[in-house]
């Protein structure tokens, strides 16, 4: 997977793995990230499915409608390559902390949900619900900070509320 890794001034503390939103790249959330933790490794990846020329994580039938089938998929995908990555840069893999915006957002959580020990935690701007009527991992001690606007046309309040509740 295309991405940028910085190597922190704690080196195999805290990493943060940023996650764009539709059509943005690597590049868009490392401000952010320096805002979030300025000492933290960051790893951050480019999503490689691509909607009208837009890079993404993965596909959706319409908006608001993922294919879930892909969704799982491409969840798997940024899991493996998360590792991978953890070897190769030597940082902890257990000390990874998800920043997704939208798309970005959406992937973490599909992280969260899938998978126990992919995440530490994760703050996701704008999300919806990865998938409903499955049964998640154990996420004790996780923290997951939501945030969501009241007046999001594509992210409605309620799929903030309802990821909050699920998680």
């Amino acid at each position: 997977m295309k991405h940028l890794y910085d190597e922190g001034e704690t080196f195999n503390e805290t990493t943060l793995l940023l996650l764009h939103g539709t059509g943005g790249n690597e590049h868009d959330l490392l401000s952010l990230a320096r805002f979030i933790d300025p000492a933290a490794n960051v790893l951050s990846v480019r999503g490689n499915v691509l909607e009208n020329g837009m890079p993404r994580f993965f596909r959706r039938l319409a908006e608001g409608i993922f294919d879930e089938e892909d969704l799982i998929a491409r969840t798997a995908e940024l899991n493996d390559f998360i590792t991978k990555a953890a070897t190769e840069y030597e940082f902890n893999r257990n000390k990874v902390i998800a920043i997704g915006y939208s798309n970005g957002a959406n992937i973490a959580g599909s992280l969260l949900f899938h998978y126990e020990n992919a995440l530490q935690g994760a703050i996701l701007h704008h999300p919806m619900v990865p998938r409903r009527n499955i049964e998640l991992p154990n996420l004790t001690g996780k923290n997951v900070l939501i945030t969501a606007g009241k007046q999001d046309p594509i992210c409605p309040q309620e799929e903030a509320e309802d990821l909050h509740i699920l998680l």
